[in-house]
């Protein structure tokens, strides 16, 4: 699953998932413990998710990729194989100030794949190439 995340986080993905089967909705309590461990990106992902912002592309090679679609209208391709966003919070506070462990493009990443709640689109391989080299961040 997500190996780097702590023990808590990766608990927490699977009730939502589970309640989220059972209810088609978030508890309180799960939601009040997702702001306490991801902080104040939490309820920004929430606000994608509720968007339907984001949208797993997927290649017939059978590589995936997420595109999140940010509050400014950016798209941003997330890779959460290898943790991975090209925004400026990702940069700056997972990256260089380890401030949070993820940025609100991939914490919603992983909130879309607890929940269902995805949009779905087939790519090509060609274009999964260049989403994969950084060459075309829309699709």
């Amino acid at each position: 699953m997500r190996s780097f995340l702590p023990a808590v986080a990766e608990q927490l993905f699977r009730d939502i998932q589970k309640t989220h089967q059972e209810t088609s909705q978030i508890p309180d309590d799960l939601l009040i413990a997702l702001k306490f461990v991801f902080g104040p990106c939490a309820l920004q992902a929430l606000d994608l998710v509720d968007q339907r912002a984001v949208t797993c592309l997927s290649s017939p090679s059978g590589r995936k990729a997420f595109q999140v679609i940010g509050g400014s209208g950016r798209p941003y391709c997330c890779f959460v194989s290898c943790v991975f966003c090209p925004c400026p919070a990702f940069s700056f506070s997972v990256l260089c100030r380890a401030d949070g462990l993820l940025c609100k493009h991939i914490l919603a990443v992983y909130l879309c794949e607890a929940t269902g709640a995805a949009l779905q689109e087939g790519v090509s391989d060609q274009q999964m190439s260049a989403l994969l080299g950084g060459t075309d961040a829309a699709v």
